[in-house]
This record gives structure tokens, C-alpha cells and sequence, in this order.
């Protein structure tokens, strides 16, 4: 699939189909097969092998025989109890009153918008939907009874109860009715049944996580331009423009539902198209998406990635994963991660002695030619940012020095305040004694006026007295 020397790193779309040739997106998982033929094939093959084990040994052949056909007996037999279970027995003479009763009981999802979850819940808590919810709560308490079984038991029966659900469905719905369904049935039963198979004890899983990201840590030196892919910087601007891919990744995890799930990786993938035009003129193809998509990868190193990947493919639906824009980008996905594992020199336009070099730490410190130009932006980067940071250095001195003379400003202001209120009291006391002594100096005046008045109007009736006097004689 990468063998162009040039790029490294070059995808055929006809090599993401399904090897069968029946049209839909094959998987790496599945060895190049879509999810129906590969299980097709698995049956296929189990079904040779068992019967090439009953008659391997003649000597043993009657008593094997004997011991698989009791075996094939015994399993019918559990098979046929648990769809008794879940599914009731059919009943030729009652045919038409259940599908009348289901066509009754479906009639209020015909309105349900895509995506209203909540809705659909609200919708099966009513009576009418009685039949659909008994039949989601019997499937989902057998999974939980037998959670020990084996990961794989546990997908095909997940698979057979879509399969059976669908077809509940496809009588009296559209299709695209019945795949919104079918979302809503699966984020229902994987929302439950999520802490009881996903990183199942009876696989793997958890050990291939820790390999995965192991190997993923150790190719942190990897750049985009080993990649092919655009990668432009403008101005001082730091970030990564796939920061919002590698955050969707992420996500994931968190998810509980395989459809959930899904929603990340195309929300991943919209978000690396988005840098891509981005960062480019000419449209991106689908080298680019990949190159791109693997650096999203090494950058994000998702959690459990691998686990992720394989609920998806083991309990999620088939029309999911088999085609549309979620089939081809989880396809990719696929792609991305199984080319991170076989990673080698030539991918990268490396000979084997810088790849071992770059792996074993020797040359992490210096770039590849190819990298002095981010090298050169980086560095002039860092050096805008101890300028800025000089520059913030001398102004909160300039600052600190404000705040000083401010404050002895307001000291000398202070004093000067003090000062002048002291002179004010004392100038008023002034006033206040000059006042007094006025208003005291004026009655003493009047006392004294008034006092010699009297003395002289006394003198001068004394003397009109004495003129009188003669004027008699």
C-alpha cells in the first residue's frame, strides 16, 4: 500500500475496499474484508474444519462423530432456548394479529428526528412500544448473565440481535428509518453493556494498548515534513493547526457507543480536511488525508486506541462501518494505525541507520534537512517570545517605579495638607480674638459714652440751675 519511494506514504482507494469485491470498505482487522464477508468466511472456515476433524481419525471417527454431533446438538439447543427467550415462539395462526400489533407499536417512531435519542426513550417507555423494550431488556440481561463468555460469542450475538431487530424493523419502516433505529438500538444496548465487553479479559486488548503506545511514544520525533504533510505556521502564531483533529481523537474514548465512537473519527477527519485546505491551495487527496491523519495519530497518541477501534468493529453497526463517509474514515483510521506498527525508514525516506538512530535517541536533538525551515520559524519564534518577555520585565519595572513616586507624591501631599489645615486653625483662632476684643472694645466705648453724657448733662443742669439762681436775685 506505501510502496512509492517518493512520498512514502501513498493509499489506493481500490485497496480500501472489501477484497471479496462486494463494494463496501474493508478493514485491516479483518484482514482486508468487510465486516459481512469476513464473518461469512469465518463460519465458512469453521464449519470446514469441523468436518475435517470428524473424519481426520478413522479409528476415532464414530466416537468423535458422536461426541460433535451432541456438541452441535447441545449448542442448537442453548441457541434455540435464548432466541425462545428473547424472540417467543412463532405462531402460524397469530401471524397477522402480531403484525398488525407491531405495525401499532413502530407507528410513533415514523415521526422520530435523526439523532433525538431522548425522544426515542421517551417513545419506548409507552405501552404501545411494550414489545420492543421487553425484547431490548431480555437481550440486554442474557449478555449481562453471560458476560464471561468468550468477546467474540459476544459480538455475534450483539450482530445476530441488529440483524434480527433490523429485520423487526424493515417490515414496516423505510430503510433510512430503520438505519436511525438501528443507532438509536445500538446506543442504547452498547450504553449498558459497555463495562462488560469492552476490554474483554478473554482478549488481548489491553496489552495491545500498551504496545501501541509505546510504539507511538517512540516515534515523538516523526515531523510533518517527514509525513508530506502541509504544515504552514503563519506570523508568530504557535499552534498546531490540527490541535482540533487531535482533540476529537481523544474523545473518543470517552465514549460508550460504537456510534459515538464514530462520531469522534469524522469529527477527527472533517477537522484534518479543514487544516489541510488550510494549509494548502490545491485540494487535498487522499494521501494527504492519510499522511495527515497518521500525524494526528502520533501527535494525539489516543488512549486504548486499540481497544476503541475493536468495539467498534465488533459492536458497532455493520451498514456503519461497511460504507458512507464513517465507513471510509474509520477505514483510514485502520489504515493509519497498521501503517504506525509497521513504520519504517523507506516510509519516511530514511535509510535504516538514521530510522535506528532517530528510534534509539541519538539524533533526536538535531532535525533532518528537511525540517530547518519549522526549525528556523521555531526559532524565531522563541526569540519574539524572550523580546516580549524583556520587554514585560521593563515595563513591570516602570511600573513598580510609578507606584514609588505615586506614592511619595501623595505623602508630600499629605504633609502639605497637614500644614496648611494648621495654619487655617491657627489663622481662625486669630480672627476669633481680633472679633472679640472688637465687639468688647465697642461696649466699653458705648459704657463710656453713655457714662459722660450723663456727667455732662449733670454739669449743665448744675450750671441752668446757677444761672437761674441769679437771674432771681
Amino acid at each position: 500500500m506505501w510502496a512509492e519511494q517518493q512520498r512514502g506514504i501513498h493509499v489506493n482507494q481500490a485497496e480500501l475496499l472489501c477484497k471479496e469485491g462486494c463494494g463496501y470498505y474493508g478493514n485491516s482487522a479483518w484482514q482486508g474484508y468487510c465486516s459481512k464477508c469476513w464473518r461469512e468466511r469465518i463460519r465458512k472456515s469453521d464449519t470446514e474444519r469441523l468436518s475435517n476433524g470428524v473424519y481426520s481419525d478413522a479409528a476415532s471417527s464414530l466416537t468423535f462423530a458422536k461426541f460433535e454431533e451432541k456438541k452441535s446438538l447441545e449448542k442448537s439447543r442453548r441457541v434455540s432456548t435464548v432466541r425462545r427467550f428473547l424472540w417467543g415462539t412463532a405462531s402460524p395462526p397469530k401471524a397477522a394479529e402480531c403484525s398488525e400489533g407491531k405495525e401499532v407499536g413502530l407507528k410513533p417512531f415514523e415521526n422520530l428526528e435523526p439523532g433525538d435519542f431522548t425522544s426515542f426513550l421517551k417513545l419506548l417507555r409507552q405501552p404501545s412500544a411494550q414489545r420492543l423494550q421487553s425484547r431490548i431488556t431480555a437481550f440486554l440481561n442474557t449478555i449481562q448473565a453471560y458476560h464471561h463468555l468468550p468477546v467474540e460469542k459476544q459480538s455475534d450475538l450483539v450482530q445476530d440481535f441488529y440483524q434480527n431487530i433490523a429485520s423487526y424493523f424493515s417490515s414496516s419502516m423505510p430503510e433510512t428509518q430503520v438505519s436511525q433505529m438501528m443507532e438509536h438500538i445500538e446506543k442504547l444496548i452498547m450504553t449498558r453493556l459497555h463495562k462488560w465487553v469492552f476490554c474483554h479479559d478473554s482478549c488481548d486488548d489491553e496489552q495491545r494498548d500498551l504496545l501501541l503506545q509505546r510504539r507511538i511514544k517512540s516515534l515523538n520525533w516523526v515531523t510533518p515534513q517527514m509525513l508530506h504533510v502541509p504544515f504552514t505556521q503563519a506570523g508568530s502564531e504557535v499552534s498546531d493547526p490540527y490541535l482540533l483533529a487531535i482533540t476529537a481523537i481523544i474523545e473518543m474514548d470517552a465514549k460508550r457507543a460504537p456510534q459515538d465512537k464514530l462520531t469522534c473519527v469524522c469529527k477527527c477527519s472533517h477537522n484534518v480536511f479543514q487544516a489541510l485546505a488550510s494549509s494548502s491551495t490545491e485540494p487535498a487527496n487522499a494521501d494527504d488525508f492519510l499522511s495527515a491523519l497518521i500525524y494526528v495519530v502520533l501527535r494525539a497518541n489516543p488512549p486504548r486506541l486499540h481497544s476503541n477501534l475493536q468495539y467498534i468493529i465488533r459492536f458497532g453497526l455493520p451498514h456503519s462501518l461497511m460504507a458512507g463517509e464513517s465507513g471510509y474514515y474509520f477505514t483510514n483510521l485502520s489504515c493509519a494505525v497498521a501503517f504506525i506498527e509497521r513504520l519504517d525508514g523507506p516510509a519516511l525516506n530514511l535509510s535504516s541507520e538514521e530510522f535506528d538512530s532517530y528510534m534509539q535517541g541519538r539524533k533526536v536533538s538535531s532535525q533532518p534537512p528537511e525540517d530547518s525551515e519549522g526549525q528556523k520559524k521555531a526559532r524565531e519564534n522563541r526569540k519574539k517570545l524572550e523580546d516580549l518577555k524583556n520587554r514585560q520585565e521593563k515595563l513591570d519595572q516602570g511600573v513598580r517605579t510609578l507606584q514609588d513616586q505615586l506614592q511619595q507624591w501623595m505623602q508630600s501631599v499629605q504633609l502639605q495638607m497637614d500644614e496648611f489645615t494648621a495654619q487655617s486653625a491657627l489663622a481662625l483662632n486669630d480672627d476669633v480674638i481680633t472679633q472679640t476684643a472688637g465687639s468688647v472694645s465697642d461696649d466699653v466705648i458705648t459704657q463710656a459714652v453713655a457714662s459722660v453724657s450723663d456727667e455732662a448733662a449733670l454739669v449743665i443742669k448744675d450750671d441752668v440751675t446757677e444761672d437761674n439762681a441769679e437771674t432771681v436775685c
